[in-house]
């Protein structure tokens, strides 16, 4: 008897010791980390003391010897709590806190000659962060991973906005289902994209953006991608549960790592109130800090550019000559010239006259340098050079005029997916931009990655992204990338790493149109990761007006595009339109003009995933605030509040709104502008259309300014 009590205390002590819980400082979520039998390390999140992950397993599995899944035994454990804040160089906010509680894992597997790992849990009041920590040791150098096996087991069949698991791609459109209903519509869902690698099991990517039937919102993602490949999600669509697949290179690994070495943290963000998904930092906190000593260069950007006349109406091209098979040692001035070239000196001049009159900062100029002619679709590994321009184009006098009008012009460097190529031409390419005036670069990753195998979202090419912005910094160049891997919150750490597209932008209004509802779905998703580069700003949406065979549409009023300057964040925005359309519509162009670009403060007043979103924002350093609000296909009314108002003040609201009878396919671009005052209790309840937005500038006005004005 007396043996049998003794064993049944050892058993006890050995759960207490291979289980630890923490919650947050809110004390709503709660997280435990436990050793399930065989060594298995195991955590669960409840939320509310509803669950939200149900026990779920943890560990890596290895290309060569003993897997990271079992054996272990808990040497240690820590716990801290922080409570800190921190300022972006540019955000949506001036100042972030950072508060969370922490538990720090020591796993030794002794029978692997004591083989240590550590998990590191930190749990905010929006969410839980974890990732792996493997420390230089003896027995565990170098290791190839095979597989990472992290499972995110869910509650139940929720609801999710999802696009397919794809190595190469994530300009995917959005299905909204069930979990359960995945498989079923993944063939449809699967669209054609250049250079796609659709995942052969079912599985969808991160950020992936949920909810369950008891209203309870759930985010998974990563922060901090560095050095290892991007995390996909198998799904199991008749358990709910949702586990890690890692992008492959061309070996079929998974990772190369070489001790001490940290993944990327798994973050899952949850609320029961959809808002607070939006205004949630955790994937930013969970980031370094910049080591940059100097960040002054950094400064937002508002730019016009060269750009959207690609896509409609077949009005100019990228390349200069009329043949196909050219090479970079190639005399271009001997080509036949296409007559349709739109980076020319001319066309230029005239953006930058536009861009100086309405106090844009840059030009985007897209097809300036040679060997446009046969860049898409042929794996050409020397395919740009990013120094030579076509002969129509005057770099240097470019560079005077511009500089005369007070406006930069942006760089591009299109690199066709050839990285290996940019890469040994990167300094020449930066000191070529940086000794003709240029501090702003976009690139591109347009088809199948070089070296040949290799993903776009393979550790090599993470890698690569990342050495492009740190080569970048080193000139003091702003980075805002094309078809790259989604951002996971490395503006950061590299704050020069403006924006990104990483999704299916408005480009795709020009190649099939997105969805009334597109736009509602991407704050959820792509954009918990960082900023994108969504261009909006489009005015002229019925795209027969420059081609009546064109039958295509901007699936969104005019207003609506206005109101993705405030719920798209970036602090690099485009004015996407051609100049001579916001030379039609000069009341509505002026939103465009006067919206900030960085923030002090940003409160999101309502949201629903799929279905609306209103934001408001102060600019940074300016007594001044935005508000912008969208709908999907559905029109509604969208309720603004005013509470973020300094008190006993009034203010004049200009108020941008669809027509009576507007909507995306009917009067798109019927609007109203109004005056008001409002202060901060008034309560705006405005309508909007079908596919439709409002959007609000609200500035301190002078008693002339205020002269007539009716109160809200």
């Amino acid at each position: 008897m007396r043996r049998l009590t003794l064993v049944l205390l050892l058993c006890t002590l050995t759960f207490l010791v291979n289980a630890q819980v923490i919650t947050s400082p809110d004390k709503n979520f709660t997280m435990k980390f436990e050793l399930k039998e065989n060594g298995v390390p195991t955590y669960q999140l409840t939320y509310k003391k509803k669950p939200v992950i149900k026990e779920s397993k943890l560990g890596l599995e290895l290309k060569e010897g003993p897997s990271l899944m079992n054996g272990f035994t808990v040497a240690k454990t820590e716990q801290a709590s922080v409570n800190n804040t921190w300022e972006p160089v540019v955000g949506e906010q001036k100042t972030i806190r950072n508060n969370y509680n922490e538990l720090l894992v020591t796993l030794n597997q002794k029978e692997q000659k004591d083989r240590q790992i550590l998990i590191r849990f930190r749990l905010f009041n929006d969410g839980l962060g974890f990732r792996y920590e493997f420390p230089e040791q003896k027995e565990l150098n170098y290791f190839v991973i095979k597989e990472e096996n992290t499972e995110f087991n869910l509650a139940g069949d929720h609801k999710i906005w999802w696009i397919p698991g794809d190595y190469d791609t994530n300009e995917y459109a959005y299905t909204t289902s069930k979990i359960s209903e995945i498989p079923g519509l993944m063939k449809k869902a699967t669209i054609d994209v250049h250079a796609q690698w659709p995942i052969k099991n079912t599985a969808v990517q991160t950020p992936s953006m949920m909810k369950s039937s008891e209203g309870i919102y759930i985010n998974i993602h990563e922060a901090a991608l560095i050095n290892y490949p991007a995390m996909h999600l198998n799904v199991d669509p008749k358990t709910f549960k949702f586990s890690a697949h890692l992008t492959p290179d061309a070996m079929g690994n998974k990772g190369y790592i070489q001790t001490d070495f940290n993944t990327p943290w798994r973050t899952i963000v949850v609320s029961d109130n959809a808002a607070d998904i939006l205004e949630s930092k955790l994937i930013l906190n969970l980031n370094e800090p910049t080591k940059y000593k100097d960040v002054s260069w950094i400064k937002p950007v508002k730019y016009i550019g060269v750009w959207w006349e690609y896509f409609v109406a077949n009005k100019s091209t990228w390349a200069y000559g009329k043949e196909t098979n050219v090479k970079l040692t190639d005399d271009f001035t001997k080509l036949t010239p296409n007559g349709r070239h739109g980076a020319t000196t001319e066309n230029v001049k005239k953006h930058i006259d536009f861009a100086a009159k309405h106090g844009f900062d840059a030009v985007l100029v897209e097809g300036w340098n040679i060997g446009w002619e046969d860049w898409f679709g042929n794996w050409k590994e020397e395919v740009f050079d990013f120094v030579t321009p076509y002969p129509d184009f005057d770099v240097k006098g470019l560079q005077k005029y511009a500089a005369d009008k007070g406006v930069k012009i942006m760089m591009h460097h299109e690199t066709s997916s050839s990285a290996t190529n940019y890469e040994r031409r990167l300094d020449d390419a930066f000191q070529f931009m940086k000794d003709n005036g240029y501090n702003s670069v976009k690139t591109g990753y347009v088809g199948k990655i070089i070296p040949r195998g290799e993903h776009h979202d393979s550790q090599w090419m993470v890698n690569h992204y990342i050495r492009v912005a740190e080569k970048a910094a080193e000139y003091q160049i702003r980075v805002n990338s094309h078809e790259a891997v989604r951002p996971t919150g490395l503006h950061r750490t590299y704050p020069n790493w403006f924006a990104q597209e990483s999704a299916r932008g408005t480009e795709f209004e020009a190649m099939g149109g997105l969805a009334p509802e597109h736009a509602t779905i991407l704050p959820f998703t792509r954009l918990m990761g960082g900023p994108m580069d969504y261009t909006p700003g489009i005015f002229q949406t019925d795209l027969s007006y420059y081609n009546k065979d064109n039958n295509q549409r901007v699936n969104t009023t005019l207003v609506k595009q206005l109101a993705y300057y405030v719920t798209m964040y970036s602090p690099l925005q485009m004015a996407a339109d051609m100049p001579e359309n916001y030379e039609r519509f000069p009341d509505a162009f002026q939103f465009i003009k006067d919206v900030a670009v960085d923030w002090d403060d940003t409160w999101v007043q309502e949201a629903e995933p799929g279905d609306y979103i209103t934001i408001a924002r102060k600019a940074k350093g300016k007594n001044e605030w935005y508000v912008g609000g969208i709908t999907d296909e559905n029109a509604r009314t969208a309720t603004v509040r005013f509470d973020y108002l300094p008190k006993g003040k009034n203010y004049v609201a200009t108020i941008y709104a669809d027509a009576k009878d507007a909507s995306w396919n009917k009067n798109p671009q019927k609007y109203t502008i109004r005056k008001v005052l409002v202060n901060s209790k008034s309560v705006l309840k405005q309508p909007i259309a079908p596919g439709g937005g409002v959007a609000l500038s609200i500035k301190e006005g002078s008693k002339q300014d205020a002269k007539g004005l009716k109160k809200l």
